[in-house]
């Protein structure tokens, strides 16, 4: 397998966490987003969306895009160990999740929508900024608050407390959930008093599979 991607993506972030934790190997390719190579012909030419992360699954099978598709589909292929466990009511709690960051915070503040709002929308470096911290920061309350109910029912269900996301196990939503803090402290967005989101992000941050697909351990990383 190729996996398209640039080490800054939080997208593509999301899909090498996905990898290393089941331990599929892959040839890592570079599509730098702010020289927008993102836009060359051939790469277009295999993914509608010209975006990244895009994956090859090689000898002519099939490319895929959308990162929560690449890693729902990583996961049926390869069920172990599993990102969607447990029962039909866990597996729709942590799409939830998972979908909090990817379907209502990430795309208000992903590099094509600041740029937009700073060349098109003639927003100052200042008020982009501010744009950033209000969405990112009303999205996490949103998800410390889903945390705090799912910490109660599964109270209610005798299940032992989340280490995690769900569970103690990392799961599709921890994958979104990583990448969506790591750019939230980028940008210097205040992160207090969100202690079950920052416990799960902290308990994600030591696991190997999340060390090894950081941005800093990229091919492509730069400072």
């Amino acid at each position: 397998m190729q996996l398209y991607n640039y080490f800054r993506s939080s997208a593509s972030y999301r899909v090498r966490i996905a990898l290393a934790h089941k331990g599929l190997p892959y040839d890592y390719r570079s599509v730098h987003l702010v020289h927008g190579e993102q836009n060359a012909p051939d790469f277009a030419a295999q993914v509608g969306d010209s975006l990244v992360p895009a994956l090859d699954l090689g000898d002519g099978a099939a490319w895929l895009s959308q990162s929560v598709a690449i890693i729902e589909y990583l996961d049926e292929a390869h069920p172990t160990p599993s990102l969607l466990p447990g029962d039909a009511l866990a597996r729709a709690r942590i799409r939830g999740l998972a979908q909090q960051v990817a379907c209502d915070i990430h795309p208000l503040n992903n590099l094509r929508v600041l740029r937009w709002l700073v060349r098109q929308g003639g927003l100052s470096d200042d008020k982009k900024n501010q744009w950033y911290h209000h969405w990112v920061r009303q999205g996490l309350e949103a998800f410390e608050r889903a945390l705090a109910l799912m910490a109660t029912e599964r109270q209610r269900l005798g299940l032992a407390p989340s280490t995690l996301c769900w569970g103690s196990e990392l799961t599709l939503a921890d994958c979104c959930l990583v990448p969506q803090v790591f750019n939230a402290q980028r940008f210097a967005v205040p992160l207090d008093g969100l202690p079950l989101t920052m416990a799960a992000y902290e308990a994600a941050q030591a696991l190997p599979a999340v060390q090894a697909a950081q941005p800093s351990a990229c091919p492509d990383a730069q400072a």
